[in-house]
């Protein structure tokens, strides 16, 4: 731990262990953040447990910015109930009742908010306007992380059920089993309507595509596909306005959201049209399945199918839960404080507008009114302080030592069946490997197969996103389901943190680059540019010069 790091007191905030959660939060948070995302998760955590019968729930605090999580069990008076839905989880399959909400109402109601949102300019606004316009953009970004959290059984327990059964007949890990999945979250990949719908405009319009590769600044080939009265003018404008104000990476606003990086966003665009009209060799999911298939007994034949349907059915919520939800709405926050950060800058009250990102909500608002609120010299220090630490300079536990998990033996079959589709698939999500590397090969997990050599790409994070060229090996902390966006420049993925259920493994997997997660400390062992072999099948890393 660094020294500035020492002076900073680190102790349980609460009874209990607490265990550093370095998959979804690599670097340390905003204040906003840590004042918005406990109560409102926390909500959505206990709305998802007592749906799905769960005898455990969770707590999240922070600590210097650092978030940290704590199971807790499900009160005396709660258990009866909770077996009792645990029955009708199995028995009326209630992941399907969630996915219907979502598609039916929550995630359409979210996107009409969202474009509503966005489509104010926060630098039009008046000082009382824009301060009323932050209040909207802070209470939808409450709503939308709440709404993440509310569908988290739809997103895992069908899907840990098919690993929990599967991997009892065949023996194979969840990693092996996963590979089944592909093909069945198509936005894990990037994947949209819009997208679509842009690269056949751009295929049938030869004048847009010479402006597409023109030499042009970025923002101005951006700024004239947008204005062009044809197809592919209104193809961009449309996909622009589905993703340009959605996080490149994490949950939090100190990302950046794309249209703040016009150089990165035009290569991922030109790459995912050049993408689309190159040959590749497509992976056959359906002969996987057949040869996983073949390894289960006869008798059990019929359950796999049930289950893997069950599993590819509801996979793609997993992560459009996050980019339709607070993803796209921490975007337009961030938009919205960097609007009024500006404001405060160009009247000499902080150093720069970046820097309000660090303020607390009411402490945005105060200064943005005039009547208090912290120095310019205190944000500064505070944006300082977090751009340059990471996860790695926080203790993993706090408290009490990490407890086994729960015997689920003396349980009713229903719960303890939920208990541990819901158990497998949070392991698959945060456990990295354990193996010890080997010379100059490090050792992780295999998420997504292929070998690639290419230029490693040491990114620290979303602001250096545009170092990022075609046919890189990012090797980052970790990334969120955002990064989705720019999956069309990678040759390959490799992370410190994470399994091989975490949001890396997914879009490489989905998107067909091969991806090493979990490796514990790749961007320490990796120089920036180093040309690197990924092998995804053996989940190893080699570093060649």
């Amino acid at each position: 731990m660094s020294d500035v790091m020492s002076e900073r007191h680190f102790e349980a905030p609460g009874p209990g262990s607490w265990n550093l959660d370095a998959v979804h939060f690599p670097r340390p948070v905003t204040r906003y953040w840590t004042e918005i995302h406990p109560a409102a998760g926390g909500r959505g955590f206990d709305e998802f447990t007592a749906y799905y019968g769960l005898l455990l729930g969770m707590r999240h605090a922070y600590v210097n910015g650092f978030m940290y999580a704590s199971m807790k069990p499900a009160a005396p008076e709660e258990v009866p109930a909770r077996f009792a839905r645990a029955e009708e989880v199995w028995e009326r399959k209630l992941w399907r009742e969630q996915l219907r909400e979502w598609d039916e109402t929550f995630k359409p109601a979210s996107i009409r908010t969202h474009r509503e949102l966005q489509s104010v300019d926060p630098a039009a606004l008046s000082d009382e306007s824009l301060a009323a316009h932050l209040y909207r953009c802070c209470e939808h970004h409450r709503e939308m992380i709440y709404q993440h959290m509310r569908f988290t059984g739809a997103a895992t327990i069908a899907l840990g059920d098919l690993l929990a059964h599967v991997g009892d007949w065949t023996g194979l890990a969840p990693a092996e089993l996963l590979s089944m999945m592909r093909g069945s979250a198509p936005v894990s990949a990037g994947a949209s309507g819009e997208l679509a719908a842009m690269i056949a405009a751009f295929a049938d319009d030869p004048d847009a595509r010479a402006l597409l590769f023109s030499n042009q600044a970025p923002e101005d080939i951006l700024s004239q596909l947008q204005a062009l009265d044809t197809d592919a003018g209104g193809a961009v404008s449309a996909y622009l306005e589905l993703t340009g104000y959605r996080l490149l990476d994490g949950f939090d606003i100190a990302g950046r959201y794309a249209l703040e990086m016009p150089d990165v966003l035009l290569r991922a665009i030109r790459a995912a049209v050049q993408s689309d009209e190159a040959e590749s060799a497509e992976f056959d999911v359906d002969a996987r399945i057949a040869e996983i298939r073949a390894m289960v007994p006869a008798e059990h034949a019929e359950e796999f199918d049930e289950l893997l349907g069950e599993a590819r059915l509801m996979y793609r919520i997993r992560d459009e839960r996050g980019v339709f939800s607070d993803i796209w709405a921490s975007g337009i926050m961030r938009r919205a404080v960097i609007g009024a950060g500006q404001r405060l800058a160009d009247r000499g009250q902080i150093d720069e507008a970046e820097h309000l990102i660090d303020a607390g909500f009411e402490e945005m608002t105060a200064l943005l009114s005039g009547t208090g609120g912290p120095s310019a010299e205190e944000l500064a220090q505070r944006h300082r302080w977090r751009t340059t630490h990471t996860a790695k300079d926080a203790p993993q536990f706090l408290g009490e030592p990490p407890q086994p998990p729960p015997d689920l033996s003396g349980l009713p079959p229903a719960v303890a069946r939920v208990m541990r589709a819901s158990g497998i698939t949070s392991a698959s999500m945060f456990i990295p490997s354990m193996l010890a590397h080997e010379g100059r090969t490090l050792r992780g997990l295999a998420a997504s197969g292929g070998v690639y050599e290419g230029p490693a790409r040491r990114v620290a994070g979303p602001s250096e996103f545009n170092r990022i060229v075609r046919g890189d090996v990012l090797v980052t902390e970790c990334t969120s389901e955002a990064f989705n966006i720019l999956l069309p420049l990678l040759g390959a993925l490799v992370t410190d943190s994470g399994g091989v259920l975490s949001h890396p493994a997914i879009v490489a997997r989905e998107y067909g680059i091969p991806g090493v997660v979990g490796t514990r400390n790749a961007t320490d062992q990796i120089a920036d540019g180093a040309r690197v072999r990924v092998d995804g099948d053996s989940g190893s890393v080699t570093v060649l010069d």
